[in-house]
Protein backbone atom coordinates (compact mmCIF):
# COMPACT_ATOMS: atom_id res chain seq x y z
CA UNK A 1 0.00 0.00 0.00
CA UNK A 2 1.21 3.55 -0.59
CA UNK A 3 0.63 4.15 2.96
CA UNK A 4 3.49 1.85 4.01
CA UNK A 5 6.07 2.98 1.34
CA UNK A 6 7.98 5.85 3.69
CA UNK A 7 8.10 2.44 6.15
CA UNK A 8 9.49 0.28 3.23
CA UNK A 9 12.06 3.41 2.05
CA UNK A 10 13.02 3.73 5.99
CA UNK A 11 13.43 -0.26 6.13
CA UNK A 12 15.80 -0.86 2.81
CA UNK A 13 17.77 2.08 3.69
CA UNK A 14 18.16 0.59 7.11
CA UNK A 15 19.33 -2.52 5.96
CA UNK A 16 21.53 -0.94 2.90
CA UNK A 17 23.48 0.84 5.78
CA UNK A 18 23.71 -2.01 8.31
CA UNK A 19 25.37 -3.78 5.40
CA UNK A 20 28.21 -1.17 5.16
CA UNK A 21 28.73 -1.07 8.54
CA UNK A 22 30.09 -4.79 7.97
CA UNK A 23 32.30 -3.40 5.71
CA UNK A 24 34.46 -1.24 7.86
CA UNK A 25 32.15 1.81 7.23
CA UNK A 26 32.26 4.40 10.33
CA UNK A 27 31.84 7.67 8.30
CA UNK A 28 29.01 9.14 6.10
CA UNK A 29 28.77 12.42 4.66
CA UNK A 30 25.27 13.76 4.08
CA UNK A 31 24.00 16.33 2.25
CA UNK A 32 20.45 18.35 1.94
CA UNK A 33 17.65 16.96 0.46
CA UNK A 34 14.35 15.55 0.52
CA UNK A 35 14.36 12.57 -1.54
CA UNK A 36 17.19 11.25 0.39
CA UNK A 37 15.11 11.48 4.00
CA UNK A 38 14.57 7.93 4.09
CA UNK A 39 18.56 7.32 3.88
CA UNK A 40 19.40 10.41 5.81
CA UNK A 41 17.28 9.09 8.87
CA UNK A 42 18.21 5.96 9.21
CA UNK A 43 22.00 7.03 9.07
CA UNK A 44 21.38 9.40 11.69
CA UNK A 45 19.51 6.09 13.70
CA UNK A 46 22.71 3.67 13.54
CA UNK A 47 24.94 4.36 16.46
CA UNK A 48 28.07 2.85 14.31
CA UNK A 49 27.99 5.86 11.71
CA UNK A 50 29.30 9.45 12.48
CA UNK A 51 27.78 11.91 10.31
CA UNK A 52 29.60 14.61 8.68
CA UNK A 53 27.44 17.35 7.05
CA UNK A 54 27.99 19.96 4.14
CA UNK A 55 25.36 22.07 2.07
CA UNK A 56 27.83 21.88 -1.12
CA UNK A 57 27.81 18.73 -2.87
CA UNK A 58 30.82 19.21 -4.94
CA UNK A 59 32.65 20.10 -1.20
CA UNK A 60 30.73 16.99 0.33
CA UNK A 61 32.25 14.59 -2.07
CA UNK A 62 36.11 15.76 -1.40
CA UNK A 63 35.48 15.69 2.49
CA UNK A 64 34.20 12.06 2.29
CA UNK A 65 37.36 11.50 0.16
CA UNK A 66 39.76 13.17 2.55
CA UNK A 67 38.19 10.95 5.52
CA UNK A 68 38.80 8.06 3.36
CA UNK A 69 42.35 9.04 2.09
CA UNK A 70 43.66 9.43 6.05
CA UNK A 71 41.45 6.69 7.24
CA UNK A 72 42.26 4.22 4.99
CA UNK A 73 38.13 2.83 5.25
CA UNK A 74 35.40 3.10 3.04
CA UNK A 75 33.47 5.93 3.49
CA UNK A 76 29.72 6.66 2.06
CA UNK A 77 28.05 9.92 1.10
CA UNK A 78 24.12 10.40 0.60
CA UNK A 79 22.87 13.20 -1.87
CA UNK A 80 19.27 13.81 -2.83
CA UNK A 81 18.21 13.63 -6.28
CA UNK A 82 19.30 15.72 -9.44
CA UNK A 83 22.32 17.61 -10.37
CA UNK A 84 23.21 17.03 -6.55
CA UNK A 85 24.44 13.64 -7.66
CA UNK A 86 26.45 15.20 -10.48
CA UNK A 87 28.04 17.53 -8.47
CA UNK A 88 30.09 14.61 -6.97
CA UNK A 89 31.94 13.61 -10.58
CA UNK A 90 35.26 15.48 -9.90
CA UNK A 91 35.77 13.98 -6.17
CA UNK A 92 35.07 10.74 -7.42
CA UNK A 93 36.91 11.00 -10.20
CA UNK A 94 39.94 11.90 -8.09
CA UNK A 95 39.55 8.88 -5.96
CA UNK A 96 39.15 6.66 -8.67
CA UNK A 97 42.42 7.45 -9.43
CA UNK A 98 43.85 7.58 -5.92
CA UNK A 99 42.07 4.22 -4.65
CA UNK A 100 39.90 5.85 -2.10
CA UNK A 101 36.74 3.40 -1.18
CA UNK A 102 33.96 5.78 -1.65
CA UNK A 103 30.22 4.49 -1.57
CA UNK A 104 27.96 7.05 -3.44
CA UNK A 105 24.77 6.74 -2.21
CA UNK A 106 22.59 8.71 -4.47
CA UNK A 107 18.73 8.85 -4.03
CA UNK A 108 16.16 8.92 -6.94
CA UNK A 109 13.04 9.44 -8.58
CA UNK A 110 11.57 5.94 -9.37
CA UNK A 111 11.78 5.26 -12.73
CA UNK A 112 8.66 5.91 -13.79
CA UNK A 113 8.99 10.05 -13.41
CA UNK A 114 12.73 9.66 -15.08
CA UNK A 115 12.64 11.37 -18.70
CA UNK A 116 8.74 12.55 -18.22
CA UNK A 117 9.40 16.55 -17.14
CA UNK A 118 9.36 15.44 -13.17
CA UNK A 119 11.08 18.04 -10.89
CA UNK A 120 14.38 17.16 -10.10
CA UNK A 121 14.93 14.49 -11.92
CA UNK A 122 17.44 13.37 -14.40
CA UNK A 123 19.10 9.84 -15.67
CA UNK A 124 21.08 8.64 -12.63
CA UNK A 125 22.24 5.43 -13.72
CA UNK A 126 25.37 5.14 -15.18
CA UNK A 127 26.12 8.82 -14.17
CA UNK A 128 29.91 8.15 -13.35
CA UNK A 129 30.79 6.18 -15.99
CA UNK A 130 34.10 4.77 -15.64
CA UNK A 131 34.93 6.74 -12.58
CA UNK A 132 33.86 3.82 -10.45
CA UNK A 133 35.07 0.53 -9.76
CA UNK A 134 31.00 -0.65 -9.96
CA UNK A 135 27.45 0.18 -9.64
CA UNK A 136 24.10 -1.52 -8.54
CA UNK A 137 21.07 0.15 -9.30
CA UNK A 138 17.94 -0.95 -6.73
CA UNK A 139 14.64 -1.30 -7.67
CA UNK A 140 11.96 1.03 -5.94
CA UNK A 141 11.71 -0.57 -2.49
CA UNK A 142 9.18 -3.28 -1.99
CA UNK A 143 8.53 -6.05 0.30
CA UNK A 144 8.04 -8.65 -2.90
CA UNK A 145 12.42 -8.11 -3.12
CA UNK A 146 13.75 -10.51 -0.60
CA UNK A 147 15.64 -9.09 2.19
CA UNK A 148 18.68 -11.28 1.75
CA UNK A 149 18.63 -10.15 -2.12
CA UNK A 150 18.96 -6.63 -1.04
CA UNK A 151 22.01 -6.57 1.46
CA UNK A 152 23.55 -9.71 -0.62
CA UNK A 153 23.78 -7.34 -3.55
CA UNK A 154 25.00 -4.78 -1.24
CA UNK A 155 27.96 -7.12 -0.53
CA UNK A 156 28.48 -8.50 -3.97
CA UNK A 157 29.17 -4.79 -4.66
CA UNK A 158 31.18 -3.67 -1.42
CA UNK A 159 32.71 -6.82 -1.07
CA UNK A 160 34.57 -6.77 -4.05
CA UNK A 161 35.59 -3.39 -4.10
CA UNK A 162 39.55 -3.47 -3.44
CA UNK A 163 40.13 0.04 -5.42
CA UNK A 164 38.01 3.17 -5.88
CA UNK A 165 34.74 4.31 -5.12
CA UNK A 166 31.01 2.40 -6.42
CA UNK A 167 27.88 3.37 -6.87
CA UNK A 168 24.31 2.43 -5.46
CA UNK A 169 21.54 4.06 -6.58
CA UNK A 170 18.26 4.10 -4.82
CA UNK A 171 14.91 5.29 -6.14
CA UNK A 172 12.38 6.22 -3.39
CA UNK A 173 8.80 6.84 -3.98
CA UNK A 174 6.98 8.98 -2.29
CA UNK A 175 5.69 9.30 0.62
CA UNK A 176 8.76 10.21 2.24
CA UNK A 177 7.85 10.63 5.75
CA UNK A 178 6.18 9.19 8.00
CA UNK A 179 7.25 5.76 9.90
CA UNK A 180 3.70 3.91 9.88
CA UNK A 181 4.18 0.25 11.75
CA UNK A 182 4.82 -2.63 9.77
CA UNK A 183 4.82 -6.21 10.28
CA UNK A 184 8.17 -7.29 8.92
CA UNK A 185 9.36 -10.15 11.05
CA UNK A 186 8.70 -12.91 8.23
CA UNK A 187 10.72 -10.59 5.81
CA UNK A 188 13.52 -10.26 8.11
CA UNK A 189 13.27 -13.90 9.45
CA UNK A 190 16.17 -14.87 6.73
CA UNK A 191 18.30 -12.09 8.29
CA UNK A 192 18.03 -13.26 11.99
CA UNK A 193 21.40 -14.75 12.02
CA UNK A 194 22.72 -11.58 10.10
CA UNK A 195 21.48 -9.75 13.10
CA UNK A 196 23.07 -11.17 15.27
CA UNK A 197 26.73 -10.93 14.49
CA UNK A 198 28.25 -8.08 12.94
CA UNK A 199 29.88 -9.45 9.77
CA UNK A 200 28.69 -9.45 6.04
CA UNK A 201 25.61 -11.56 5.14
CA UNK A 202 27.89 -12.61 2.41
CA UNK A 203 31.39 -12.53 2.48
CA UNK A 204 34.35 -12.19 -0.12
CA UNK A 205 37.53 -13.95 0.66
CA UNK A 206 40.19 -12.63 -1.11
CA UNK A 207 43.47 -14.59 -0.76
CA UNK A 208 46.30 -12.33 0.76
CA UNK A 209 49.49 -12.43 -1.71
CA UNK A 210 52.66 -12.29 0.01
CA UNK A 211 54.38 -9.76 -1.43
CA UNK A 212 57.00 -11.05 -4.33
CA UNK A 213 60.49 -10.22 -4.16
CA UNK A 214 61.86 -11.28 -7.53
CA UNK A 215 64.78 -14.03 -7.76
CA UNK A 216 67.31 -11.63 -9.19
CA UNK A 217 66.40 -9.11 -6.36
CA UNK A 218 70.44 -10.35 -4.91
CA UNK A 219 72.04 -9.79 -8.84
CA UNK A 220 70.10 -6.29 -8.90
CA UNK A 221 71.69 -5.38 -5.32
CA UNK A 222 75.19 -5.34 -7.27
CA UNK A 223 73.84 -2.79 -9.65
CA UNK A 224 74.60 0.81 -9.84
CA UNK A 225 70.79 1.35 -8.29
CA UNK A 226 68.53 4.20 -7.52
CA UNK A 227 65.01 4.29 -5.24
CA UNK A 228 62.59 6.85 -6.22
CA UNK A 229 59.98 7.60 -3.27
CA UNK A 230 56.60 8.27 -5.05
CA UNK A 231 53.42 9.11 -3.34
CA UNK A 232 53.32 7.08 -0.11
CA UNK A 233 51.38 6.14 3.17
CA UNK A 234 52.89 8.30 6.11
CA UNK A 235 55.88 7.05 7.56
CA UNK A 236 56.16 4.58 5.13
CA UNK A 237 59.46 6.28 4.09
CA UNK A 238 61.69 5.76 6.92
CA UNK A 239 61.66 2.21 5.97
CA UNK A 240 62.26 3.24 2.58
CA UNK A 241 65.20 5.40 3.86
CA UNK A 242 66.79 1.94 5.94
CA UNK A 243 66.70 0.10 2.86
CA UNK A 244 68.07 2.89 0.51
CA UNK A 245 70.76 3.45 3.41
CA UNK A 246 72.13 -0.54 3.50
CA UNK A 247 72.55 -0.62 -0.10
CA UNK A 248 73.96 2.70 -0.48
CA UNK A 249 71.99 3.88 -3.35
CA UNK A 250 70.56 7.52 -3.97
CA UNK A 251 67.18 8.35 -2.49
CA UNK A 252 64.99 10.43 -4.48
CA UNK A 253 61.98 11.37 -2.72
CA UNK A 254 59.01 13.03 -4.17
CA UNK A 255 57.17 15.44 -1.99
CA UNK A 256 54.30 12.94 -1.55
CA UNK A 257 56.70 10.33 -0.19
CA UNK A 258 56.40 12.09 2.96
CA UNK A 259 60.05 13.94 3.36
CA UNK A 260 63.24 14.33 1.78
CA UNK A 261 66.67 12.85 1.37
CA UNK A 262 70.34 13.99 1.02
CA UNK A 263 69.27 14.08 -2.36
CA UNK A 264 66.87 16.75 -2.18
CA UNK A 265 66.40 19.18 -5.03
CA UNK A 266 66.74 16.40 -7.88
CA UNK A 267 64.39 18.27 -9.92
CA UNK A 268 66.84 21.10 -9.82
CA UNK A 269 69.51 19.26 -10.70
CA UNK A 270 68.40 16.85 -13.43
CA UNK A 271 68.19 20.49 -15.51
CA UNK A 272 72.18 20.48 -15.33
CA UNK A 273 73.89 18.28 -17.97
CA UNK A 274 76.71 16.87 -15.92
CA UNK A 275 74.53 15.89 -13.13
CA UNK A 276 72.27 14.29 -15.37
CA UNK A 277 75.34 12.80 -16.80
CA UNK A 278 76.38 11.46 -13.27
CA UNK A 279 72.93 10.25 -12.72
CA UNK A 280 72.25 8.17 -15.74
CA UNK A 281 74.81 5.79 -14.39
CA UNK A 282 72.09 4.35 -12.86
CA UNK A 283 71.42 0.64 -14.43
CA UNK A 284 68.69 -0.12 -11.96
CA UNK A 285 65.40 1.45 -10.52
CA UNK A 286 63.28 0.78 -7.39
CA UNK A 287 60.52 2.50 -7.60
CA UNK A 288 58.24 2.47 -4.75
CA UNK A 289 55.10 4.28 -5.29
CA UNK A 290 53.81 6.78 -8.02
CA UNK A 291 52.79 9.46 -9.42
CA UNK A 292 55.83 11.83 -9.44
CA UNK A 293 55.22 15.74 -9.01
CA UNK A 294 58.78 16.34 -10.65
CA UNK A 295 58.66 16.71 -14.89
CA UNK A 296 62.38 16.22 -15.05
CA UNK A 297 62.43 12.89 -13.28
CA UNK A 298 59.53 11.85 -15.36
CA UNK A 299 61.79 12.67 -18.97
CA UNK A 300 64.54 11.04 -16.81
CA UNK A 301 62.27 7.63 -16.49
CA UNK A 302 61.31 8.01 -20.32
CA UNK A 303 65.17 8.07 -21.64
CA UNK A 304 66.08 4.77 -19.29
CA UNK A 305 66.79 1.81 -20.39
CA UNK A 306 67.73 -0.31 -17.37
CA UNK A 307 66.04 -2.70 -15.60
CA UNK A 308 63.20 -0.85 -13.55
CA UNK A 309 60.71 -2.27 -10.87
CA UNK A 310 57.72 -0.69 -9.89
CA UNK A 311 56.21 -1.84 -6.52
CA UNK A 312 52.81 -0.54 -6.10
CA UNK A 313 49.53 -1.65 -4.86
CA UNK A 314 47.52 -0.15 -7.39
CA UNK A 315 45.56 -2.05 -9.89
CA UNK A 316 45.55 0.64 -12.28
CA UNK A 317 48.97 1.33 -14.80
CA UNK A 318 51.22 4.13 -13.51
CA UNK A 319 53.70 4.65 -15.65
CA UNK A 320 53.32 7.00 -18.44
CA UNK A 321 56.72 7.07 -19.88
CA UNK A 322 55.90 3.34 -21.47
CA UNK A 323 58.87 2.27 -20.67
CA UNK A 324 60.15 -1.24 -19.94
CA UNK A 325 59.71 -2.19 -16.38
CA UNK A 326 58.43 -5.18 -13.81
CA UNK A 327 55.08 -4.20 -11.99
CA UNK A 328 55.02 -5.90 -8.55
CA UNK A 329 51.95 -5.36 -6.74
CA UNK A 330 52.07 -4.97 -3.18
CA UNK A 331 52.03 -2.70 -0.73
CA UNK A 332 55.51 -0.29 -0.57
CA UNK A 333 55.75 -1.41 3.43
CA UNK A 334 55.22 -4.90 3.24
CA UNK A 335 57.42 -5.34 0.07
CA UNK A 336 60.69 -3.37 1.54
CA UNK A 337 60.29 -5.35 5.43
CA UNK A 338 60.41 -8.36 2.97
CA UNK A 339 62.96 -7.57 1.30
CA UNK A 340 65.34 -6.17 3.71
CA UNK A 341 65.78 -9.64 4.84
CA UNK A 342 68.18 -10.46 2.18
CA UNK A 343 69.74 -6.97 1.62
CA UNK A 344 72.97 -6.13 1.92
CA UNK A 345 75.71 -3.57 0.78
CA UNK A 346 75.70 -3.00 -2.82
CA UNK A 347 79.48 -3.50 -4.83
CA UNK A 348 78.52 0.03 -5.71
CA UNK A 349 77.38 1.86 -2.94
CA UNK A 350 77.73 5.89 -2.53
CA UNK A 351 77.85 5.82 -6.38
CA UNK A 352 76.03 9.04 -6.40
CA UNK A 353 77.70 10.36 -3.38
CA UNK A 354 78.89 13.70 -5.29
CA UNK A 355 75.00 14.21 -6.23
CA UNK A 356 74.12 14.39 -2.36
CA UNK A 357 76.49 16.66 -1.07
CA UNK A 358 74.71 19.39 -3.48
CA UNK A 359 74.16 22.82 -1.42
CA UNK A 360 70.41 23.48 -1.77
CA UNK A 361 69.10 24.54 -4.89
CA UNK A 362 67.61 28.04 -3.42
CA UNK A 363 69.28 29.79 0.12
CA UNK A 364 68.06 33.18 -0.35
CA UNK A 365 65.69 34.14 2.48
CA UNK A 366 63.61 36.68 0.64
CA UNK A 367 59.69 37.08 1.39
CA UNK A 368 58.84 35.46 -1.80
CA UNK A 369 57.71 32.30 -2.96
CA UNK A 370 60.54 29.98 -3.86
CA UNK A 371 62.57 31.15 -0.08
CA UNK A 372 58.88 29.87 1.41
CA UNK A 373 59.00 26.69 -0.14
CA UNK A 374 62.93 26.35 0.88
CA UNK A 375 62.15 26.95 3.99
CA UNK A 376 58.21 26.78 5.68
CA UNK A 377 58.71 23.02 6.25
CA UNK A 378 61.73 23.81 8.93
CA UNK A 379 59.14 25.93 10.55
CA UNK A 380 57.07 22.24 11.56
CA UNK A 381 57.79 19.18 13.86
CA UNK A 382 57.47 15.95 12.83
CA UNK A 383 54.22 15.40 14.15
CA UNK A 384 52.22 17.74 12.30
CA UNK A 385 50.54 17.07 9.01
CA UNK A 386 51.24 18.48 5.66
CA UNK A 387 48.83 18.69 3.21
CA UNK A 388 49.65 20.40 -0.09
CA UNK A 389 47.49 21.84 -2.91
CA UNK A 390 47.73 21.83 -6.51
CA UNK A 391 49.78 24.33 -9.15
CA UNK A 392 52.91 25.89 -8.16
CA UNK A 393 53.04 25.32 -4.30
CA UNK A 394 53.43 21.63 -4.84
CA UNK A 395 56.06 21.87 -7.44
CA UNK A 396 58.21 24.60 -5.51
CA UNK A 397 58.23 22.24 -2.43
CA UNK A 398 59.36 19.54 -4.55
CA UNK A 399 61.62 21.27 -5.91
CA UNK A 400 63.30 23.35 -3.40
CA UNK A 401 62.33 22.29 0.34
CA UNK A 402 65.36 21.21 2.18
CA UNK A 403 65.27 18.15 4.37
CA UNK A 404 62.27 17.17 5.82
CA UNK A 405 59.77 14.35 7.05
CA UNK A 406 56.25 14.27 7.87
CA UNK A 407 52.80 12.59 6.75
CA UNK A 408 51.80 14.39 3.73
CA UNK A 409 48.28 14.26 1.90
CA UNK A 410 47.86 15.59 -1.51
CA UNK A 411 45.37 15.03 -4.14
CA UNK A 412 47.43 14.09 -6.85
CA UNK A 413 45.03 11.66 -8.95
CA UNK A 414 43.50 14.36 -11.48
CA UNK A 415 46.25 16.65 -9.78
CA UNK A 416 42.60 19.56 -10.17
CA UNK A 417 42.06 22.83 -7.42
CA UNK A 418 39.04 21.71 -6.75
CA UNK A 419 37.93 20.55 -3.70
CA UNK A 420 41.44 20.95 -1.72
CA UNK A 421 39.65 22.69 1.13
CA UNK A 422 37.25 20.09 1.92
CA UNK A 423 39.80 17.22 1.25
CA UNK A 424 41.90 18.91 4.21
CA UNK A 425 38.84 19.36 6.17
CA UNK A 426 38.18 15.41 5.79
CA UNK A 427 42.04 14.30 6.48
CA UNK A 428 42.28 16.10 9.64
CA UNK A 429 38.71 14.93 11.02
CA UNK A 430 40.22 11.40 9.99
CA UNK A 431 43.86 12.17 11.41
CA UNK A 432 42.69 14.58 14.93
CA UNK A 433 46.44 16.19 14.37
CA UNK A 434 47.81 19.55 13.82
CA UNK A 435 48.01 20.45 10.05
CA UNK A 436 49.74 23.13 7.88
CA UNK A 437 47.89 23.53 4.58
CA UNK A 438 49.78 24.86 1.78
CA UNK A 439 47.65 26.04 -1.53
CA UNK A 440 47.17 29.10 -4.08
CA UNK A 441 44.74 31.95 -3.92
CA UNK A 442 42.49 30.57 -7.34
CA UNK A 443 42.51 27.17 -5.67
CA UNK A 444 41.26 28.46 -2.25
CA UNK A 445 38.58 30.91 -4.13
CA UNK A 446 37.28 27.72 -5.86
CA UNK A 447 36.45 26.08 -2.61
CA UNK A 448 35.80 29.17 -0.70
CA UNK A 449 32.73 27.96 0.83
CA UNK A 450 34.18 24.55 2.30
CA UNK A 451 35.95 26.79 4.79
CA UNK A 452 33.09 26.35 6.34
CA UNK A 453 33.89 22.65 6.87
CA UNK A 454 37.53 23.97 8.45
CA UNK A 455 35.76 26.25 11.35
CA UNK A 456 34.67 23.17 13.04
CA UNK A 457 38.41 21.41 12.82
CA UNK A 458 38.65 20.40 16.59
CA UNK A 459 42.68 20.51 16.12
CA UNK A 460 45.63 23.73 15.01
CA UNK A 461 44.89 24.41 11.57
CA UNK A 462 47.23 26.42 9.83
CA UNK A 463 45.68 26.93 5.77
CA UNK A 464 48.25 29.44 3.86
CA UNK A 465 46.86 30.18 1.15
CA UNK A 466 50.02 32.26 -1.34
CA UNK A 467 48.18 34.94 -3.03
CA UNK A 468 50.21 35.88 -6.44
CA UNK A 469 46.82 37.50 -7.72
CA UNK A 470 45.99 34.64 -10.22
CA UNK A 471 47.44 31.41 -11.32
CA UNK A 472 50.84 31.63 -10.97
CA UNK A 473 51.67 28.15 -12.61
CA UNK A 474 51.00 29.70 -16.29
CA UNK A 475 53.73 31.87 -15.82
CA UNK A 476 55.77 28.84 -16.63
CA UNK A 477 53.91 28.50 -20.28
CA UNK A 478 55.50 30.13 -23.50
CA UNK A 479 52.20 31.95 -23.51
CA UNK A 480 51.96 34.98 -25.69
CA UNK A 481 52.75 37.88 -22.59
CA UNK A 482 49.59 39.73 -23.81
CA UNK A 483 47.55 36.67 -23.46
CA UNK A 484 48.85 35.29 -20.54
CA UNK A 485 47.36 37.40 -17.94
CA UNK A 486 43.63 37.83 -19.21
CA UNK A 487 43.56 34.30 -20.34
CA UNK A 488 45.48 31.88 -18.13
CA UNK A 489 46.66 34.17 -15.55
CA UNK A 490 42.60 35.26 -14.51
CA UNK A 491 43.62 38.26 -12.23
CA UNK A 492 41.28 38.52 -8.93
CA UNK A 493 42.28 41.45 -7.63
CA UNK A 494 41.17 39.86 -4.01
CA UNK A 495 42.18 38.98 -0.67
CA UNK A 496 40.98 36.51 1.48
CA UNK A 497 40.42 38.56 5.39
CA UNK A 498 36.77 38.84 5.23
CA UNK A 499 36.17 35.21 3.66
CA UNK A 500 38.14 34.76 7.15
CA UNK A 501 36.27 36.66 9.01
CA UNK A 502 32.88 35.42 7.42
CA UNK A 503 33.40 31.84 8.20
CA UNK A 504 34.87 32.68 11.96
CA UNK A 505 39.10 31.97 11.23
CA UNK A 506 41.86 34.07 12.72
CA UNK A 507 43.70 36.02 10.07
CA UNK A 508 47.31 37.29 9.50
CA UNK A 509 49.26 38.72 6.73
CA UNK A 510 52.55 38.78 7.36
CA UNK A 511 55.18 40.73 6.02
CA UNK A 512 58.44 38.80 6.23
CA UNK A 513 59.42 34.90 5.81
CA UNK A 514 60.63 35.26 9.95
CA UNK A 515 56.84 36.99 10.67
CA UNK A 516 55.37 33.89 8.66
CA UNK A 517 56.93 31.23 10.15
CA UNK A 518 56.38 32.79 13.81
CA UNK A 519 52.68 32.58 12.96
CA UNK A 520 52.72 29.50 11.59
CA UNK A 521 54.54 28.31 14.82
CA UNK A 522 51.56 30.36 16.32
CA UNK A 523 49.30 28.48 14.91
CA UNK A 524 49.84 25.23 15.22
CA UNK A 525 49.59 25.48 18.57
CA UNK A 526 45.88 26.69 18.96
CA UNK A 527 42.83 24.58 19.01
CA UNK A 528 41.38 26.25 15.83
CA UNK A 529 41.89 27.42 12.21
CA UNK A 530 44.13 30.39 11.76
CA UNK A 531 44.26 31.43 7.39
CA UNK A 532 47.56 33.38 6.88
CA UNK A 533 47.71 35.28 3.67
CA UNK A 534 51.20 35.86 1.78
CA UNK A 535 50.77 38.05 -0.78
CA UNK A 536 53.29 38.32 -3.40
CA UNK A 537 53.99 40.48 -6.83
CA UNK A 538 52.76 38.53 -9.89
CA UNK A 539 54.98 36.95 -11.68
CA UNK A 540 57.46 37.06 -9.59
CA UNK A 541 58.05 33.41 -8.50
CA UNK A 542 57.70 32.00 -12.64
CA UNK A 543 60.59 34.90 -13.19
CA UNK A 544 62.55 34.00 -9.97
CA UNK A 545 62.33 29.53 -10.93
CA UNK A 546 63.08 30.56 -14.73
CA UNK A 547 66.13 32.06 -13.71
CA UNK A 548 67.31 29.70 -11.36
CA UNK A 549 67.05 26.68 -13.94
CA UNK A 550 68.70 28.65 -16.27
CA UNK A 551 71.64 29.34 -13.37
CA UNK A 552 71.51 25.75 -12.23
CA UNK A 553 71.29 24.54 -16.03
CA UNK A 554 74.71 26.66 -16.70
CA UNK A 555 76.76 26.29 -13.40
CA UNK A 556 79.49 23.73 -12.63
CA UNK A 557 77.86 21.98 -9.92
CA UNK A 558 80.22 18.96 -10.15
CA UNK A 559 84.45 19.57 -10.05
Amino acid sequence: MKSEQASVNRLWSRLILESLTRHGVEDICIAPGSRSTPLTLEAQANRKLTLHTHFDERGLGFLALGLAKASQRRVAIVTTSGTAVANLLPAIAEANLTGEKLIVLSADRPKELVNVGANQAIEQRGIFSSHVTGDLQLPSPSLQHSAPWLVGSVDALVGRQVYGPVHINCPFPEPLYGDEPLEVSDYLEPLTQWFDGDTPFDRYLMPKQVPIVPAQWPQMQQEKGVILAGQLPPHVLSEVKVLARRLGWPLLADVQSGGSSAWRGYDIWLNNEACREHFSQATFVLQLGARFVSKRLGQWLADFRGEHWIVEPSPRRLQPEYSAHTRIKATVAEWVNVALETVSSSQHADWAAELAALPQPWQQQGFDELSIAANVLNAIDEGVDLFVGNSLVVRLLDMLADQWQTAVFTNRGASGIDGLTATIAGVQRARQKPMLALMGDTSCLYDLNSLGLLAHAGQPLVLTVINNDGGGIFDMLPVPEQQKSPLYRMPHGLDFEHAARMFGLDYYAPQSLADLFTQIASGLKQPRVTLIEVKTPAGEAGQLLKDLLVSIKNDALLG
